[in-house]
């Protein structure tokens, strides 16, 4: 398996991120089955190459690491780091060649589900 590292800095381990190649569709799905997730790669599609502390998205910090870290090591996300900042962006291109469509299909279905409030994000237990 070859994995892309980056320094996150030097006094932390190295952020890892899987080859397009490596991509595992389980692992992309379970990274987007979380709608505190799905909120972090909307707002990443909104807005490329911003940083991980422009929002809390209504959860403790520790919390939005960790769904930061599952979104990279997905491969759902490149972050970079420049000092002590990360910078986001969304693996699009890659995403699109490995699982066509994919990252469309549940940006729209977000953004719909954002729109109609009364309706629920996610499947709760019926049948599809």
């Amino acid at each position: 398996m070859d994995r892309t590292t980056t320094m996150a800095s030097r006094l932390a381990n190295p952020l890892t991120i899987p080859a397009e190649e490596d991509f595992n569709l389980f692992a992309v799905m379970f990274a987007l089955c979380d709608p505190t997730r799905r909120a972090i790669v909307e707002f990443i599609a909104a807005e490329p190459g911003t940083g991980c502390s422009n929002s809390d998205f209504g959860v403790t910090k520790s919390a939005l690491t960790r769904h930061w870290r599952v979104l990279r090591e997905a491969g759902i996300i490149k972050q970079e780091a420049q000092g002590n900042r990360h910078r986001n962006w969304l693996r699009r291109e890659e995403l699109d060649r490995r699982f066509p469509g994919l990252l469309a299909l549940v940006l729209d279905a977000n953004a719909e589900a954002s729109s109609n409030p009364s309706e629920p994000a996610t499947n709760t237990g019926q049948q599809v």
